[in-house]
């Protein structure tokens, strides 16, 4: 059975006493807190680099926009909301964040933990070298994040592969809340024109085919989100709630069962389409020995209507902790 990758530090990035008791300057500098930046990764509109935190001597992430969006006002505020609600969102299953702040030209950005590891999707892509218990239990984790998020008002809205990372001792951490939509009660207080205009980004270019550019968030991430999207949030069912994460799980759920997502195509029209009309082959019609009760849970979770749907992180979380293994 594989295990999740381990990691030996290098010398250089063990605790020394040199560190730990150096001295804190008299009047330290905010502008110069973070050194050593490196870059880890470009979002479509965002930078994530790692940098070295000098006064606590730690290696963190940084945040921020690229320079091209740092002045855009729905850009900002999407990189507040992800900043805040992540740090809100106290929880094991999701990456702590450190600060929020300006940087010397005034831009925002946040700090978060560093972690080092593997996405979902990289697993998925060599699934056959990890056995179905592993898989479970990634997807346990994030359901437990869905479920305090959930209880505290919060909907993902972009749960996916990409979405998920595997740290070097078995941590399982759902990032990206750049998309949240936040409620309490019955009133959204999510900003309208941000969702506005995060829905329209979403889903645009119905016609256009896999192999064309996409320059608003680049073509080849937008399909992967569409996959995992439910029928409601394509429709921008403005009553959206939990149950389109629970969804956007359960296909997850179903690949790492059969190695495909239950819609595939070329174009986002027929995406689309497949997603709010197309009956879901069961995942028996292409892998022949997967446990019933975790069929059943992975069909629950991706019925079209949100009534028929499992209704809770919490009872799919039940389904999940079962003993299917002997079923």
């Amino acid at each position: 059975m594989s295990e999740y990758p381990k990691f030996n530090l290098p010398d250089a990035e063990k605790l020394v006493v040199e560190q730990t008791d150096k001295e804190l300057a008299l009047r330290p500098d905010p502008n110069f807190r973070y050194a050593y930046f490196r870059t880890i990764a470009k979002g479509g509109k965002s930078l994530i680099q790692s940098c070295k935190d000098l006064h606590l001597n730690r290696t963190i992430c940084y945040k921020t926009l690229l320079p091209e969006f740092a002045n855009d006002e729905i850009e900002q505020k999407r990189l507040l909301r992800e900043a805040r609600v992540s740090a809100m969102l106290q929880h094991p299953n999701i990456v702590p964040t450190y600060e929020l702040g300006r940087n010397k030209q005034g831009q925002y950005y946040f700090t978060m933990k560093l972690v080092h590891g593997y996405t979902m999707r990289e697993v998925l892509n060599y699934r056959e070298r990890y056995d179905l218990t592993q898989l479970i239990n990634i997807i346990i984790q994030v359901a437990y994040a869905l479920e305090y998020a959930h209880s505290v008002g919060v909907i993902h809205r972009d749960i996916k592969p990409e979405n998920i990372l595997i740290g070097p001792y078995g941590e399982i951490l759902l990032l990206d809340w750049g998309l949240a939509k936040v409620w309490t009660g019955k009133v959204q207080v999510s900003d309208k024109d941000l969702d506005a205009e995060t829905e329209n980004a979403s889903i645009e270019n119905p016609n256009q085919r896999v192999d064309e550019d996409q320059t608003m968030t680049g073509y080849q991430q937008l399909q992967g989100t569409l996959l995992y999207m439910s029928p409601e949030q394509i429709e921008r069912d403005p009553a959206i709630d939990y149950r389109s994460d629970l969804f956007s799980l359960g296909v997850i759920l179903y690949e790492a069962l059969t190695g495909r997502t239950p819609v595939e195509g070329e174009v986002i029209e027929e995406i689309i389409e497949s997603i709010l009309n197309d009956e879901i082959p069961k995942p028996t019609d292409i892998v022949t020995n997967i446990p019933r009760m975790l069929e059943d849970a992975t069909l629950s979770c991706l019925q079209k209507k949100p009534s028929e749907r499992v209704q809770s992180a919490a009872e799919l979380l039940r389904m999940l902790q079962q003993n299917w293994s002997l079923v």
